[in-house]
Protein backbone atom coordinates (compact mmCIF):
# COMPACT_ATOMS: atom_id res chain seq x y z
CA UNK A 1 0.00 0.00 0.00
CA UNK A 2 1.38 3.45 -0.82
CA UNK A 3 1.99 5.91 1.71
CA UNK A 4 2.53 9.03 -0.52
CA UNK A 5 -0.46 9.96 -1.73
CA UNK A 6 -1.56 12.86 -4.23
CA UNK A 7 -3.08 16.01 -2.35
CA UNK A 8 -6.39 16.12 -4.24
CA UNK A 9 -6.53 19.38 -3.81
CA UNK A 10 -2.98 20.78 -5.01
CA UNK A 11 -2.31 19.47 -7.59
CA UNK A 12 1.77 18.41 -7.80
CA UNK A 13 1.59 18.26 -3.81
CA UNK A 14 1.87 15.15 -1.66
CA UNK A 15 1.27 13.61 1.71
CA UNK A 16 2.86 11.38 3.21
CA UNK A 17 -0.07 8.91 5.28
CA UNK A 18 0.82 6.34 7.54
CA UNK A 19 -2.14 4.23 9.31
CA UNK A 20 -4.67 7.13 8.25
CA UNK A 21 -2.09 10.10 10.23
CA UNK A 22 -0.58 12.32 7.86
CA UNK A 23 2.98 12.99 8.25
CA UNK A 24 4.00 15.75 5.88
CA UNK A 25 2.89 17.28 3.04
CA UNK A 26 5.08 18.24 0.36
CA UNK A 27 4.62 20.12 -2.36
CA UNK A 28 8.31 20.09 -5.01
CA UNK A 29 7.94 22.40 -6.23
CA UNK A 30 7.47 25.19 -3.80
CA UNK A 31 9.53 23.32 -0.89
CA UNK A 32 9.31 26.81 1.37
CA UNK A 33 5.18 26.28 1.59
CA UNK A 34 4.17 24.59 5.16
CA UNK A 35 0.91 23.33 5.09
CA UNK A 36 1.32 22.04 8.79
CA UNK A 37 0.92 25.22 11.41
CA UNK A 38 3.83 23.18 13.94
CA UNK A 39 6.10 22.75 10.85
CA UNK A 40 5.72 26.49 10.21
CA UNK A 41 6.82 27.07 13.99
CA UNK A 42 9.83 25.19 13.36
CA UNK A 43 10.92 27.14 10.51
CA UNK A 44 10.37 29.82 12.41
CA UNK A 45 13.01 29.13 14.68
CA UNK A 46 15.09 28.25 12.03
CA UNK A 47 15.04 31.49 10.60
CA UNK A 48 14.86 33.09 13.58
CA UNK A 49 18.23 31.38 14.42
CA UNK A 50 20.80 32.84 12.56
CA UNK A 51 20.69 35.31 9.46
CA UNK A 52 18.85 34.08 5.91
CA UNK A 53 20.58 32.49 3.71
CA UNK A 54 23.16 31.81 6.13
CA UNK A 55 24.68 27.79 6.21
CA UNK A 56 23.45 25.54 8.86
CA UNK A 57 24.35 21.80 10.17
CA UNK A 58 20.94 20.57 11.09
CA UNK A 59 19.93 16.97 12.90
CA UNK A 60 16.84 15.65 12.18
CA UNK A 61 15.18 13.28 14.17
CA UNK A 62 12.40 11.43 11.83
CA UNK A 63 12.05 11.78 8.10
CA UNK A 64 8.63 11.33 6.79
CA UNK A 65 8.36 13.16 3.70
CA UNK A 66 11.69 15.04 4.57
CA UNK A 67 9.73 18.20 4.48
CA UNK A 68 11.56 20.29 6.48
CA UNK A 69 15.03 19.22 5.22
CA UNK A 70 13.75 20.60 1.93
CA UNK A 71 13.11 23.92 3.21
CA UNK A 72 16.35 24.39 5.09
CA UNK A 73 18.12 23.05 1.76
CA UNK A 74 15.87 25.55 -0.12
CA UNK A 75 16.67 28.52 2.08
CA UNK A 76 20.14 27.58 3.10
CA UNK A 77 21.97 26.12 0.13
CA UNK A 78 24.84 24.43 0.75
CA UNK A 79 23.17 23.50 4.83
CA UNK A 80 24.65 20.32 5.75
CA UNK A 81 21.54 18.17 7.02
CA UNK A 82 21.47 14.64 8.57
CA UNK A 83 17.93 12.91 8.82
CA UNK A 84 17.53 9.67 10.82
CA UNK A 85 14.85 7.67 9.75
CA UNK A 86 14.53 4.00 10.12
CA UNK A 87 11.58 3.11 8.28
CA UNK A 88 13.77 2.22 5.23
CA UNK A 89 10.94 1.33 2.55
CA UNK A 90 9.39 4.68 3.42
CA UNK A 91 12.32 6.63 2.53
CA UNK A 92 12.66 4.88 -0.93
CA UNK A 93 9.00 5.38 -1.88
CA UNK A 94 9.79 9.10 -1.24
CA UNK A 95 12.70 9.22 -2.81
CA UNK A 96 10.83 7.17 -5.88
CA UNK A 97 7.40 9.77 -5.60
CA UNK A 98 9.26 13.01 -4.77
CA UNK A 99 12.73 12.76 -5.14
CA UNK A 100 15.00 15.18 -3.05
CA UNK A 101 16.62 18.11 -4.99
CA UNK A 102 20.07 17.15 -6.77
CA UNK A 103 22.89 17.91 -4.64
CA UNK A 104 20.71 18.91 -1.46
CA UNK A 105 23.07 18.05 1.55
CA UNK A 106 20.51 15.93 2.47
CA UNK A 107 21.85 12.42 3.88
CA UNK A 108 19.19 10.05 5.26
CA UNK A 109 20.25 7.09 7.72
CA UNK A 110 18.21 4.36 7.87
CA UNK A 111 18.38 4.37 11.89
CA UNK A 112 15.98 5.36 14.45
CA UNK A 113 16.38 8.29 16.71
CA UNK A 114 18.11 7.19 20.21
CA UNK A 115 20.64 4.70 17.87
CA UNK A 116 21.54 7.47 15.35
CA UNK A 117 22.13 10.47 18.18
CA UNK A 118 24.45 8.23 19.61
CA UNK A 119 26.40 6.98 16.69
CA UNK A 120 27.08 10.46 15.70
CA UNK A 121 30.80 12.17 16.93
CA UNK A 122 31.14 14.44 19.61
CA UNK A 123 32.23 17.35 17.68
CA UNK A 124 29.97 17.03 14.57
CA UNK A 125 28.42 20.68 16.62
CA UNK A 126 24.74 20.94 15.20
CA UNK A 127 23.30 24.20 14.94
CA UNK A 128 20.35 22.82 15.23
CA UNK A 129 18.47 19.44 16.18
CA UNK A 130 14.34 18.89 15.37
CA UNK A 131 13.11 15.95 16.80
CA UNK A 132 9.86 15.34 14.59
CA UNK A 133 9.40 11.36 15.35
CA UNK A 134 6.09 9.66 15.68
CA UNK A 135 5.41 5.95 15.86
CA UNK A 136 2.20 6.14 14.51
CA UNK A 137 0.55 8.89 16.47
CA UNK A 138 2.47 8.93 19.83
CA UNK A 139 6.50 10.43 19.90
CA UNK A 140 8.38 7.39 21.14
CA UNK A 141 9.08 7.35 24.66
CA UNK A 142 12.92 6.68 24.43
CA UNK A 143 13.31 10.00 22.46
CA UNK A 144 12.04 12.18 25.59
CA UNK A 145 14.00 11.29 28.47
CA UNK A 146 16.21 13.11 30.48
CA UNK A 147 19.71 10.42 28.98
CA UNK A 148 18.58 11.11 25.70
CA UNK A 149 18.34 14.96 26.08
CA UNK A 150 21.75 15.06 27.43
CA UNK A 151 22.71 12.80 24.69
CA UNK A 152 21.66 15.35 22.04
CA UNK A 153 23.75 18.28 24.12
CA UNK A 154 26.64 16.36 23.17
CA UNK A 155 26.02 16.86 19.37
CA UNK A 156 24.82 20.33 19.69
CA UNK A 157 27.06 23.30 18.65
CA UNK A 158 27.62 25.51 21.95
CA UNK A 159 25.30 28.27 20.21
CA UNK A 160 22.87 25.32 18.55
CA UNK A 161 19.38 24.95 19.25
CA UNK A 162 17.40 21.70 20.08
CA UNK A 163 13.46 22.08 18.50
CA UNK A 164 11.10 19.61 19.86
CA UNK A 165 7.43 18.44 18.31
CA UNK A 166 5.06 16.67 21.05
CA UNK A 167 1.71 16.20 21.38
CA UNK A 168 -1.05 16.40 24.43
CA UNK A 169 -3.58 18.40 25.60
CA UNK A 170 -4.53 19.98 29.19
CA UNK A 171 -3.56 19.64 31.58
CA UNK A 172 -0.37 18.76 30.06
CA UNK A 173 0.76 16.44 32.13
CA UNK A 174 3.23 15.03 29.74
CA UNK A 175 4.45 18.00 27.79
CA UNK A 176 5.43 19.40 31.33
CA UNK A 177 7.36 16.07 32.29
CA UNK A 178 9.07 16.61 28.66
CA UNK A 179 9.91 20.03 29.81
CA UNK A 180 11.00 19.37 32.96
CA UNK A 181 13.86 16.93 31.07
CA UNK A 182 14.75 20.15 28.46
CA UNK A 183 15.04 22.25 31.76
CA UNK A 184 17.93 19.78 33.32
CA UNK A 185 20.29 20.13 30.17
CA UNK A 186 19.47 23.63 29.05
CA UNK A 187 19.02 26.90 30.70
CA UNK A 188 16.92 28.67 27.75
CA UNK A 189 13.56 27.18 27.07
CA UNK A 190 10.61 28.56 24.97
CA UNK A 191 7.42 26.68 24.36
CA UNK A 192 4.78 27.33 21.07
CA UNK A 193 1.41 25.94 20.16
CA UNK A 194 -2.05 27.44 18.70
CA UNK A 195 -4.14 29.48 20.95
CA UNK A 196 -6.79 26.95 20.99
CA UNK A 197 -4.26 24.20 22.13
CA UNK A 198 -3.14 25.87 25.33
CA UNK A 199 -6.89 26.97 26.28
CA UNK A 200 -7.75 23.48 26.53
CA UNK A 201 -9.85 23.31 23.74
CA UNK A 202 -7.72 20.89 21.54
CA UNK A 203 -5.19 18.44 21.15
CA UNK A 204 -2.40 19.77 19.46
CA UNK A 205 1.26 19.85 18.50
CA UNK A 206 3.30 21.49 21.44
CA UNK A 207 6.84 23.00 20.14
CA UNK A 208 9.65 22.90 22.91
CA UNK A 209 13.12 24.70 22.41
CA UNK A 210 16.14 24.30 24.34
CA UNK A 211 19.36 26.05 24.02
CA UNK A 212 22.72 27.10 26.46
CA UNK A 213 22.61 30.32 24.69
CA UNK A 214 19.49 33.18 24.45
CA UNK A 215 16.80 32.49 21.90
CA UNK A 216 15.63 34.70 19.57
CA UNK A 217 12.14 35.57 21.63
CA UNK A 218 11.19 39.02 20.40
CA UNK A 219 12.06 37.94 16.76
CA UNK A 220 9.80 34.61 17.10
CA UNK A 221 6.94 37.11 18.97
CA UNK A 222 6.51 39.20 16.61
CA UNK A 223 6.51 35.89 14.02
CA UNK A 224 3.89 34.31 16.24
CA UNK A 225 1.85 37.72 16.07
CA UNK A 226 2.35 37.95 12.15
CA UNK A 227 1.79 34.16 11.14
CA UNK A 228 -1.15 32.32 9.02
CA UNK A 229 -1.34 30.41 11.41
CA UNK A 230 -1.50 32.40 14.71
CA UNK A 231 0.53 31.17 17.44
CA UNK A 232 1.79 31.91 21.54
CA UNK A 233 5.09 32.11 22.80
CA UNK A 234 5.66 30.97 26.14
CA UNK A 235 9.25 32.15 27.89
CA UNK A 236 10.58 32.84 31.31
CA UNK A 237 7.35 33.24 33.92
CA UNK A 238 4.95 31.94 31.85
CA UNK A 239 6.60 28.85 30.92
CA UNK A 240 8.03 28.27 34.88
CA UNK A 241 4.27 28.39 35.00
CA UNK A 242 2.63 26.19 32.44
CA UNK A 243 6.21 23.79 33.77
CA UNK A 244 5.32 23.68 37.24
CA UNK A 245 5.12 20.05 38.93
CA UNK A 246 6.96 18.49 35.58
CA UNK A 247 9.52 15.88 36.59
CA UNK A 248 11.68 15.00 33.79
CA UNK A 249 10.97 10.90 32.33
CA UNK A 250 14.21 8.79 32.51
CA UNK A 251 14.87 5.53 30.90
CA UNK A 252 13.36 3.79 33.83
CA UNK A 253 10.09 5.54 33.45
CA UNK A 254 9.47 6.54 30.00
CA UNK A 255 6.01 7.21 28.42
CA UNK A 256 5.08 7.97 24.56
CA UNK A 257 2.98 11.16 24.16
CA UNK A 258 -1.14 10.87 24.76
CA UNK A 259 -3.13 9.13 21.52
CA UNK A 260 -5.12 11.50 19.96
CA UNK A 261 -8.69 11.73 21.07
CA UNK A 262 -10.77 9.90 18.09
CA UNK A 263 -7.85 7.67 16.93
CA UNK A 264 -5.14 8.57 14.21
CA UNK A 265 -7.81 10.15 11.78
CA UNK A 266 -7.94 13.29 14.38
CA UNK A 267 -4.23 13.74 14.24
CA UNK A 268 -2.78 17.09 13.13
Amino acid sequence: MNRVVPDPEQPGAWYVRINGTDHSWIDPEDPTRLEFDYMQRIADVVDAHAPAGERLRVLHIGGAGMTLPRYVAATRPTSAQIVLEPDEELTAEVRRTVPLPRNSGIKVRPIDGRAGVAAIRDDWNADVVIMDAFAGASVPAELTTLEFFTDLRRVLAPVGVVLLNVTDKSPFVYARRVLAGLAEVFPELMLSAEPATLKGRRFGNILLAGSAMALPLAALSRKAAGSVFPYRVLHGPHLARFGSGGVPFTDRDAAPSPEPPGGPAFFR
